[in-house]
């Protein structure tokens, strides 16, 4: 098992990384502040693992909270119905949250232990590649409002973060995919030698061999931690963990959050981010196709359909909540494993990195 170490303000949590961690009670029942557990899951994940979890906190009084599985239940709705299913059973502001599941039941149970009762704890338990490398990290919660993604929401950071690798041999093939485009972002960022090391082990990857995937997201985790360390209210280095996400999460709205799953927009968007820097001379386009090939061995897409309204698009990125003037805040990489924060591209020059990936 490994372990990193976030540490924000007075808050100190561990990640721990590794095999057959969902059933050692005595590991996650360090973090269970009093004998009231509240378990946040979906149908998919509650049948696989759910009784696991269960028969861990066996000493526990467990309720279980399923909602509907994809990012349109990460909503006010379902919210409220968390809110009154803890009400009902008298929760109290010393009981304990756990998101068993992907980045949309974390968010949504992170949220939750934020606003129950002005703060109760929660443990993030991650199934899903995704979640073990980005959501689970850093206190990000939130739910959608249908005019925009993560409107809503508080940063409020878990007890702890247990990632056992053994859910993964159960992720469908796309869900896996959709986490690798936040995994090759690591290495976009802050860490070439990440970037480079995926390319290399891909088969590896793609066969999900423990160890290469081990690698991985402890190096994930690692400069996640690093960065919410330095910057957890994103006032400033932080956002660069938002590369290809302002495009992303255009993206998403714009398929209704059903068409595309959050790390597929990522990995357009992303191509978006680099395609704008390439034709302003801040990358080389070696490097544009370099990182399409990476996206496309992981089976992602790289474009949108050329039916795709970009002007819509560009109009749900003025409003994205990264923003902190009239202009778009956008990621952009400025050499091999680094990347800017910047207000400097117009409505035209970003129309155009939007239409340059239309199919």
């Amino acid at each position: 098992m490994k372990q990193v170490s976030v540490s924000v303000d007075n808050h100190q949590y561990p990640i721990f990384i590794g095999e057959n961690l969902l059933s050692s009670g005595s590991l996650i029942s360090d973090y269970i502040a009093s004998d009231q557990v509240l378990i946040v899951t979906n149908p998919t994940v509650k049948e696989l693992y759910l009784q696991p979890l269960k028969d861990a906190l066996s000493s526990f009084q467990v309720e279980v909270f399923e909602m509907s599985d994809g990012e349109v239940f990460k909503s006010l709705e379902t919210f409220e119905k968390i809110m009154q299913q803890m009400l009902l059973k008298g929760f109290r502001r010393n009981a304990t949250i756990v998101a068993l599941g992907g980045g949309v039941v974390g968010d949504l149970a992170g949220f939750s232990a934020a606003c129950y009762q002005r703060g109760i704890p929660f443990v993030q338990v991650p199934t899903t590649l995704l979640a073990m490398v980005d959501s689970s990290v850093g206190g990000k919660t939130a739910v959608n409002h249908p005019l925009a993604k993560n409107m809503i929401g508080a940063f409020y950071q878990p007890q702890a973060v247990i990632a056992d690798l053994t859910c993964l041999s159960s992720l469908p093939a796309r869900e896996f995919s959709a986490g690798m485009a936040e995994v090759i972002k690591y290495g976009l960022i802050t860490d070439f030698t990440l970037f480079e090391f995926i390319e290399q082990q891909s088969t590896a990857l793609l066969a999900r061999d423990a160890k290469a995937l081990s690698s991985i997201i402890e190096r994930c985790c690692q400069i996640k931690a690093e960065v919410v360390n330095a910057d957890e209210r994103e006032q400033g280095v932080r956002a660069i963990l938002n590369l290809g996400h302002t495009f992303g999460h255009a993206i998403e709205k714009a398929g209704n959050y059903r068409h595309w799953l959050h790390g597929e927009a990522v990995a357009i968007g992303t191509m978006m981010a680099f395609q704008l820097a390439c034709c302003h001379g801040l990358i080389e386009q070696s490097y544009v196709e370099r990182l399409e090939t990476l996206f496309l061995a992981f089976n992602l897409p790289t474009k949108v359909p050329s039916s795709t309204n970009a002007d819509e698009l560009f109009e749900t990125m003025r409003h994205d909540k990264k923003n902190i003037s009239d202009k778009i805040r956008l990621i952009v990489p400025n050499g091999l494993g680094t990347v800017i924060i910047t207000e400097q591209f117009d409505r035209d020059q970003i129309t155009q990195a939007i239409t340059s990936c239309f199919d």
